[in-house]
């Protein structure tokens, strides 16, 4: 990936302000939620430029373990920055023909990328790289997790960023009849692929039902204190046919057990049943995701594999005055098994976290420990505990 590449992408949305400079001699510069903002006078291209530093320390190891041997090795204490972002967005002649990119700085990545027509609630369309919303745990940002990051079961089931096009929308109605939807048609290899290794594609779908009548946005913890409860059901599948049997922020990848696959090896089917809730400090949410994987070039042979995490933060402070009004404490549950069709085949994340919001989600300290077992039924049990603390910063 060429390094000059972030320098590029702030360049291109200068070079416009420049070739509209004899319509809007003016132009304005705040600071905003989304960072440092540039807009025009006429408000016909506006550019947000925001940046993130994440910094982490963990032992024994940072990584979720997963395989019995991952609770035999001698992990050593670690420290890094963990994620360091630079991220471009806003509109141009338009308020609703939108724009954002987004770059890895660390690892040299162009994370995402997408042209975005916004002009009604109820239809807007969508293209190019993003992190699809199959999974609400993965499409909120590492920036706004409640826990130090995501869960055990997150690096199976999520279909991370892929390339394609979508059309979602909000269709609000009265009272409960209130819904957002999401359809993707997508190349189905990962981030970066710019080719499909065959002629199938992946195919994505979520429909949100917010029964309350107000949403829950893709944002953990209630730090807006919600005075009237917001609650979502929400239903996501998806079918893809390619080499790969999970995706992460590296590409096309795969699970623990799987070989490196040829083209169209592996046919993946998978669903997600999901919940969230938020009501005067509390907070809630939860996933149940099954996965299919069918393997074409051996016989079809199948693996149904299964998991499921809930999560709960509360600011105490609504509850005890005493209690420091900027600090939440959370709470998840994870569990995960590889192959459903075998007996005593489990693992599993017990974590607790304390939150510290300097600055709401912009500038926040996180401590965690975390619980994690390995049981098989040819393996005698194993279990061990992790302990993180990352501080995250955006501006």
């Amino acid at each position: 990936m060429n390094k000059t590449l972030p320098y590029l992408l702030l360049l291109l949305p200068l070079s416009v302000f420049s070739q509209t400079e004899r319509d809007s001699s003016v132009v304005k510069v705040r600071y905003g939620h989304k960072g440092f903002e540039l807009t025009t006078a006429d408000n016909r291209f506006e550019m947000q430029i925001r940046t993130r530093l994440q910094f982490r320390g963990a032992t024994p190891g940072d990584q979720n373990p997963l395989t019995y041997d991952d609770f035999q090795t001698d992990n050593k204490t670690v420290f890094k920055i963990n994620r360091a972002r630079l991220k471009v967005g806003g509109h141009a002649y338009e308020s609703w023909l939108k724009y954002y990119f987004e770059y890895e700085l660390s690892q040299s990545n162009l994370l995402d990328f997408r042209v975005m027509l916004e002009k009604w609630d109820f239809l807007n369309f969508k293209a190019g790289q993003w992190k699809v919303e199959f999974s609400r745990e993965r499409f909120i940002s590492s920036g706004e997790q409640q826990m130090v990051d995501r869960s055990l079961i997150n690096r199976e089931f999520t279909l991370d960023r892929q390339q394609g096009i979508e059309v979602y929308g909000h269709l609000k109605g009265k009272g409960i009849i209130d819904f957002n939807y999401w359809v993707a048609t997508l190349t189905g290899n990962g981030r970066g692929n710019t080719a499909n290794d065959d002629n199938n594609l992946m195919y994505f779908g979520r429909l949100q039902w917010n029964f309350l009548g107000r949403e829950v946005g893709f944002e953990s913890s209630d730090l807006e204190f919600h005075g009237k409860p917001a609650a979502i059901i929400a239903f996501s599948a998806a079918t893809n046919r390619s080499p790969y049997t999970r995706f992460s922020q590296a590409g096309g990848g795969y699970i623990t057990g799987f070989e490196d696959g040829l083209d169209g090896q592996y046919r993946v089917n998978q669903n997600n049943l999901e919940t969230a809730f938020v009501y005067r400090g509390f907070s809630a949410q939860a996933e149940w995701h099954h996965k299919n994987i069918f393997d074409k070039l051996n016989g079809n042979e199948k693996t149904r594999m299964r998991g499921y995490y809930f999560q709960v933060g509360y600011f105490f402070h609504y509850l005890l005055d005493w209690f420091p009004k900027k600090m939440e404490i959370a709470a998840r549950y994870a569990q995960y098994k590889p192959n459903i069709d075998m007996a005593q085949n489990l693992e599993t994340e017990t974590s607790i976290a304390c939150n510290w919001f300097f600055h709401g989600h912009a500038c926040k300290l996180t401590g965690e420990g975390s619980y994690f077992s390995y049981q098989d039924k040819s393996l005698p049990y194993k279990g061990g505990w992790r302990f993180r603390l990352q501080l995250d910063i955006s501006f």
